[in-house]
C-alpha cells in the first residue's frame, strides 16, 4: 500500500463568533486511512458542530459550525505518521 502524503497543507483561518469556518486538506492517494482531525489534541468526530467529509477521494474536509470562543485553538490533519496544522 502506497504511503500517503499531504499535498496540500491547512491554512490559518480567522473567524467571527457564531460563523462557520472550513478546513481542507489534500492527499497524495485516494482512499487514506488512518485520518485524524483534532481541535487543541482532542480528536473530532463527525456530528452536528463538526462536518467531516472527503471531495474527490482526496480532499479532507472540516467544518465547525458556530464557532465559539471555545474553538480558539490548533487544528490538526493527521493521515498516518504526516501531519499539518493551522
Amino acid at each position: 500500500e502506497p504511503d500517503v502524503t499531504i499535498v496540500s497543507g491547512l491554512k490559518d483561518m480567522v473567524v467571527f463568533e457564531g460563523d462557520d469556518v472550513t478546513f481542507q486538506c489534500q492527499v497524495s492517494h485516494e482512499n487514506a486511512r488512518d485520518v485524524e482531525w483534532k481541535l487543541q489534541d482532542v480528536a473530532l468526530q463527525n456530528n452536528e458542530m463538526n462536518e467531516i467529509s472527503v471531495e474527490k477521494g482526496k480532499i479532507h474536509k472540516l467544518t465547525l459550525r458556530k464557532v465559539t470562543e471555545q474553538d480558539i485553538g490548533t487544528i490538526t490533519f493527521r493521515v498516518g505518521p504526516h501531519m499539518s496544522t493551522a
